[in-house]
């Protein structure tokens, strides 16, 4: 490993929470299975052409999306840990369509990998989430790029956060 790159995690991570109105097995599959995640994840507007859910430690989630003027964007969990339905532990990272780790589609700086923790917790009917993302293997220029962008990811996230509280609305 070079010099600059860090093993394992440091650095600030970047933390979404949410209390959903729905219960914890229904957030889970949501999560965890194809037919659902095609229906809510990724930004508002792109479209899923690809979803395929492998849950198990050293499993994928593949997917790949389609930009309203055509442009593909691929991506992949590689899941870790696996404690349904309370925890799932993930790397994710930008792929191209057969999987392969790529870079951001817009940053030559941005981590290849980060380290994610879903957790879900019962409270009541409903299901407090919250998602812990951090880079892991980078240099010190990828992780002050990944730290940087915790604003714009905040909002990127809100609308994917928003489809699904509009998916587990209607299930």
């Amino acid at each position: 490993m070079e010099a600059s790159k860090a093993s394992g995690t440091s650095g600030q991570p970047f933390v979404i929470e949410r209390t959903l109105d729905a219960p914890r097995d229904v957030v889970w599959k949501a999560w965890t299975e194809a037919e659902r995640l095609a229906q809510w994840w990724g930004p508002k507007g792109l479209a899923m052409i690809h979803c395929s859910v492998d849950l198990k430690p050293g499993g994928l989630f593949h997917y790949g999306m389609r930009t309203p003027d055509g442009h593909e964007m691929w991506g992949k969990f590689v899941y870790r840990e696996v404690v349904a339905p309370e925890r799932l532990v993930y790397v994710v990272s930008f792929s191209d369509k057969d999987g392969g780790i790529t870079r951001h589609p817009m940053s030559a700086t941005w981590p290849l990998e980060m380290l994610n923790t879903l957790t879900l917790s019962e409270e009541g009917a409903k299901t407090f989430m919250r998602l812990e993302g951090t880079a892991i293997n980078a240099t010190d220029e990828e992780r002050q790029t990944f730290e940087s962008c915790f604003e714009s990811m905040e909002q990127g996230f809100k609308g994917t956060m928003e489809q699904l509280e509009a998916y587990l609305a209607h299930v």
